[in-house]
């Protein structure tokens, strides 16, 4: 049972991808009324001024690490590629790039424009970590066409004049002031571009970024 309780709160961290965030968290509404900042109010948490236990900065490290690496462990059995023989460009790259995203190593932003099942214009850009633990990606490696949603980070339905955002666990969506729209990478405050004239747009599918940890796609 101890451990069964030690592993749920490691998978609980998981979803924080700071400390700051672990923090946060914890801070009611109430309290940033009387407090002068948000920063106040982590510090007072973390030095166990609130009345509330919280887990001090080596701790938090420590056990989300080990969260983060069981999930890497249970995702590493499960590659939704494994076994496919693939002949399309585009599920291979999908492929060689599924555990990174999987294990956290990388996070892969994909761009799309194409027909939905209705003959509309769809175009939008996809969280690939985030679409890989929400849902099963078997059935694309088998053919299926990957489309964007509406609860993708950015989705555009350009018969219907639909725009949808919405940021993921790994990418804050943010509307410049210019009318542009970036991807703000959570963990390591990477900028992804939806420009392609931008200096560090997303790249295309046929070239490789080797060493980023934040990284775009063009599909």
């Amino acid at each position: 049972m101890e451990r069964k309780a030690k592993a749920a709160v490691e998978k609980y961290l998981t979803r924080f991808n700071t400390y700051e965030d672990y923090l946060d968290s914890k801070i009611k509404r109430r309290d940033l009324e009387y407090l002068s900042s948000r920063e106040m109010a982590r510090q007072m948490l973390e030095f166990g001024y609130m009345g509330c236990h919280v887990l001090n900065r080596e701790e938090f490290d420590e056990k989300r690490a080990a969260g983060v690496a069981a999930e890497a462990k249970a995702n590493a059995k499960t590659l939704a590629s494994a076994g496919k023989e693939l002949k399309d460009n585009f599920l291979k790259e999908l492929a060689e790039r599924e555990e990174l995203n999987r294990n956290g190593k990388m996070v892969t932003v994909i761009f799309i424009n194409g027909c939905n099942a209705l003959g509309q214009e769809v175009l939008g850009y996809i969280d690939y970590a985030h679409r890989l633990k929400t849902e099963d990606f078997e059935e694309y490696f088998n053919g299926k066409k990957l489309m964007p949603r509406q609860s993708d980070i950015l989705y555009i339905n350009e018969t219907t004049q639909t725009i949808t955002s919405k940021s993921s666990p790994n990418y804050r969506v943010i509307f410049e002031s210019n009318g542009d729209v970036t991807f703000k990478n959570r963990t390591d405050r990477t900028i992804l571009y939806t420009d392609p004239r931008a200096a560090v747009a997303p790249i295309g599918l046929e070239e490789c970024c080797q060493s980023s940890q934040s990284e775009g796609k063009w599909a």
